[in-house]
C-alpha cells in the first residue's frame, strides 16, 4: 500500500494570488503599509501565521498576528465570493485516477488552518470524501519546512513515510517532505523549476502526474 499526500494550495487550489491579494490589503487598511505580492514568496506554504508575521518582519513592523490572520482569512472569503472554481489543471482528474486504485490511500496536508483549508477545498469543488486523511495547520504546532504535517498524515494513513509521496508546489514543502523521508514530485506553479530541484521529479502541472510517476517517486528515484 502506497499513499499520496497532497498540499493544497497552490497545488490543488489556484489560492497564491488570492492569498497575496487579501494579504496585502491586510497591510494597507489596518497598518498603512504598503506590501506586494513578492514579499510573500519567501513564506508560501508556512502557514497563515509565519506568513504575515514574516512580511511585517521584513518592513519593521508590529502586527496584531491574530487579528491580522483574522481579516486575511475575511478577505480571502470575499475574493472566493465570485463562485468561479479555484481547481488547477489536472487536480480534479488526478483524486479520481488515484481513488479509482485500491494500492493507493491518499490525504491532504496542509499548512492552512481548517476554516481556510475547508473554504479552499470548497472553491475547488473537491469534496473531502475523497481524501482518506485531511490534515491541515490547526493540528501541528512546526509548520514546513519541518516535516511535521506529513508525517501526521503517513500517521493517519498508517502508512510508513517511506512508502508515500508527496506532491508540493513551494520550495519549503520540497524540504518537507524531503525531512520526513518521502518522495516527492514537485509542480511549478509557484516557483520556477530550478528551486524545486531537489524534489524527485519536477512537472509543470498535475496533469502530467501518472501513477506510473508517483510509484517511481515513492521508490526515490532521482
Amino acid at each position: 500500500m502506497n499513499g499520496l499526500i497532497l498540499d493544497l494550495d497552490g497545488v490543488l487550489a489556484d489560492t497564491e494570488r488570492l492569498s497575496e491579494i487579501a494579504s496585502i490589503r491586510v497591510f494597507k487598511e489596518h497598518y498603512g503599509v504598503e506590501v506586494h505580492a513578492e514579499d510573500f514568496h519567501p513564506f508560501i506554504g508556512t502557514g497563515a501565521v509565519r506568513y504575515m508575521e514574516g512580511v511585517a518582519e521584513t518592513h519593521g513592523i508590529e502586527i496584531d498576528v491574530a487579528a491580522a490572520v483574522a481579516a486575511r482569512q475575511k478577505n480571502f472569503e470575499a475574493l472566493l465570493a465570485g463562485g468561479e472554481c479555484i481547481a488547477l489543471p489536472g487536480a480534479a482528474g488526478l483524486v479520481e485516477t488515484v481513488c479509482g486504485e485500491r494500492a493507493w490511500r491518499m490525504a491532504i496536508a496542509t499548512s492552512s488552518p481548517e476554516k481556510k483549508a475547508r473554504t479552499t477545498l470548497r472553491a475547488a469543488q473537491l469534496e473531502l470524501k475523497y481524501f482518506d486523511v485531511f490534515v491541515h495547520g490547526d493540528l501541528v504546532t512546526k509548520k514546513k519546512p519541518d516535516p511535521a504535517v506529513f508525517l501526521l498524515a503517513a500517521e493517519k494513513l498508517d502508512l510508513d513515510p517511506e512508502d508515500c509521496v508527496v506532491i508540493e508546489d513551494a520550495i519549503t514543502g520540497v524540504d518537507a517532505a524531503k525531512a520526513a523521508g518521502m518522495g516527492c514530485i514537485a509542480v511549478t506553479n509557484s516557483f520556477t523549476g530550478d528551486r524545486l530541484a531537489k524534489a524527485n521529479y519536477v512537472v509543470s502541472s498535475l496533469e502530467d502526474v501518472t501513477l506510473d510517476l508517483l510509484r517511481r517517486a515513492v521508490d526515490h528515484d532521482p
